[in-house]
């Protein structure tokens, strides 16, 4: 490729250079507590930076070093340092005379260019996304070509102000897409320095204004809901009249089979009746042709952290319904709010209630406890306001778990969870946990040495040690009896395992090679790139071996008849299909990976006469793709229509707004009466 930028706005990209010999410094911040630091320090045309921040017993750590040209314009840009996961990071930028090279996870790449251009760095803190907000401020359309690929665009918010007396600020948000699927928040001061970078769950601020965090993290889900609410006004679409999928057959999940060519009903969100596939339409219907489809039950998604960003790309996939496993209480009944009123798309949420120790490795969510007797009041809080189910997490003290699950199962709640530090799945499973959550969480107790502290990023590292691992030894059989004796069931998320562990740099990832191709750039390039630090000798080989043990682990549970829950922990969405997609790996067939996301799970959730199939008087939760999905599981992921409450969405309109390739063409709609 060869680059070519205006020398006009050379001249405009001078005033977005750097501030000179001065010192930046941000806190990062995870819910109310400062996990972290962000340092920038200038001098003369060079910046170095110093990010590090460990929430949940894990964070990036990372040095950055820039060096700017007379435009303002980075001409070299090395980042070192680790991922969250730990994965080793060298990425490096530089423009010559007339060529930009660089190298990241991904690879080399290099491009002809007379006259610098943005590089976008993939590993970067974000005092780079208040640089990119600089130069584009400098760009008369506020839009500029990036390498290695794509653009970047801005969208300038409303000013506020920020502190108070002599520390006041005022300062604007601004928004910048074209990065990742969902864009990215920035505050910029008068003089456009960064002033905050901040999502819903963290910000990052200068430092002395950590107090402005909770309004921060408020304002930035209400753009980013309004974004999201104007996307619904698009997408969805409400009938007056019914709404018949003429021409389709049902997956049954009862009897793991499709039925004969029908036609069914939809009025006033719930099916009002599955017909022949001949009866006649009447006055006033909206007919979508299946053309001899699969309508399938809207899926459950049974580990999710639900965002409002991540909300309607699952219903676009399917997923009509999700299991939150932990979250910020008041975001996420903000979130079911607009959900529930109509205002933006997503799956129903079914909360369970996050209690988590207070320790320095602290997931920083939900409820945090430093007593049994404050762990009891937790459970105590989620029971009154209707949570199904309490998830006991890492930083518990293993004494408190009895306690809080007896009184959990007094107040008719399920218990879940992590296995807490310096304990083992047998001793939760004989606390009275129902239910285990990852893999991992079990495996650990089999190969960890008394302790050794899985707060930290050890309870993924260790996962190594698996690739030795006799599971037909005692330590191992006496959990599996544990597990099938108590009848607990176990979510595993094999699909981040799948990542953890098997994910190389430049490497597509198993689990995407189906969507890859219809991601945009940003989200292709952030997959090509190990989680886990692989580069000690024998490490990818340990790793891979491990992966396959515990794929081995789960199919003995399989065949103990252990109740297997599909889950992903990554957002759900096409993760989810993948999810379901290795359960087939494990000895399920299609059709039973299917019934198991449907019908089982709308069971376990005390919901299977409202939903999990597609009968009369069921909710309206289903959606149509063109194959046999019980023939090849591929076959859910080319959906053409998503129905949830009656409400009809088009994936192939919800895609382009994030930057995907639609997987299918919308059916054919006769009589359309859109409100």
């Amino acid at each position: 490729m060869h680059w070519m930028v205006p020398t006009a706005l050379v001249v405009l990209f001078v005033a977005a250079s750097p501030a000179r010999g001065q010192e930046e410094r941000f806190s990062v911040i995870a819910g109310e507590t400062r996990v972290g630091h962000l340092v920038a320090n200038t001098a003369g045309k060079r910046v170095e930076i110093d990010f590090d921040y460990k929430n949940n017993g894990r964070g990036p750590t990372l040095s950055e070093s820039l060096e700017f040209g007379a435009a303002g314009l980075p001409l070299a840009w090395t980042v070192t340092g680790s991922t969250t996961f730990g994965s080793k990071v060298d990425e490096r930028f530089e423009w010559g005379a007339d060529k930009a090279t660089w190298r990241d996870s991904t690879g080399p790449g290099e491009a002809a260019t007379d006259l610098p251009v943005l590089y976008i760095s993939q590993s970067a803190s974000p005092w780079a996304l208040g640089l990119y907000a600089r130069l584009l401020l400098a760009d008369g359309d506020q839009s500029l070509p990036t390498l290695p690929a794509g653009e970047v665009k801005l969208t300038a918010g409303e000013p506020l102000s920020v502190g108070a007396g002599d520390a006041q600020l005022d300062v604007r948000t601004y928004m910048l897409s074209g990065l990742d699927l969902n864009p990215d928040y920035v505050l910029l001061d008068s003089r456009k320095q960064l002033f905050a970078y901040a999502s819903p769950g963290l910000v990052v601020v200068r430092e002395g204004y950590e107090s402005e965090a909770v309004r921060l993290r408020k304002l930035v889900a209400d753009l980013g809901a309004a974004r999201l609410e104007a996307i619904q006004e698009q997408t969805a679409h409400s009938f007056a009249g019914p709404l018949r999928f003429r021409n389709v057959r049902l997956f049954d999940p009862a009897a793991l089979a499709l039925t004969e060519p029908v036609s069914v009903v939809v009025h006033g969100g719930l099916i009002a009746g599955v017909q022949p596939v001949d009866a006649p339409v009447t006055p006033g219907e909206t007919v979508v042709e299946g053309e001899g489809g699969t309508l399938v039950p809207g899926l459950y998604e049974m580990h999710s952290h639900t965002s409002q960003d991540r909300a309607i790309l699952n219903l676009a996939a399917g997923i009509t319904s999700v299991r939150d496993m932990g979250n910020d209480h008041d975001r996420l009944a903000d979130l079911v709010a607009r959900i529930e009123a109509g205002r933006i798309a997503g799956p129903r949420v079914h909360r369970s209630g996050f209690i988590e120790g207070r320790s320095p490795f602290s997931s920083n969510n939900g409820r945090l406890v430093e007593s049994q007797a404050e762990a009891l009041d937790a459970v105590r809080w989620y029971a009154a306001r209707g949570f199904h189910q309490v998830k006991l997490y890492n930083s518990m003290k293993p004494e408190w778990s009895v306690a809080a699950a007896a009184e959990a199962h007094r107040l008719g709640l399920r218990v879940s969870g992590h296995v807490p530090a310096f304990s083992n799945a047998d001793a939760m499973i004989e606390a009275g946990y129902d239910e285990l959550t990852h893999i991992n969480q079990i495996m650990l107790g089999w190969v960890l040495e008394d302790g050794e502290d899985t707060r930290t990023l050890l309870r993924l590292t260790a996962l190594k040690r698996l690739a030795n691992l006799d599971l037909d030894s005692a330590r191992v059989q006496r959990t599996l009896d544990l597990i099938e004796k108590n009848g607990v069931a176990v979510e595993p998320t094999i699909a981040i395992h799948e990542s953890l562990l098997l994910n190389q740099d430049g490497q597509v990832p198993r689990g995407l090679a189906d969507v890859f191709d219809h991601l945009p750039v940003g989200a292709q390039r952030d997959a090509r790139r190990a989680w886990a630090d692989m580069s000690a000798p024998g490490d990818a080989e340990a790793y891979r071996l491990a992966y396959a043990t515990l794929m081995d682990t789960l199919r003995r549970m399989r065949e103990r008849g252990v109740l297997l829950i599909p889950g992903t922990d990554l957002g759900g969405s096409y993760y989810f299909h993948r999810e379901l997609e290795l359960f087939t790996q494990l000895g399920y067939s299609p059709a039973e990976v299917l019934k198991l996301a449907t019908l089982d799970m709308a069971r376990y959730l005390g919901e299977d006469q409202l939903s999990g199939s597609i009968e009369r008087g069921k909710r309206a939760d289903f959606f149509l793709v063109p194959g046999d999905p019980t023939a090849d599981l591929k076959a859910i992921t080319p959906i053409r229509a998503v129905v949830k409450g009656g409400v009809l969405y088009l994936p192939s309109e919800v895609y382009p707004h994030f930057g995907i390739r639609p997987f299918a063409q919308a059916p054919r709609l006769l009589h359309p009466h859109i409100d």
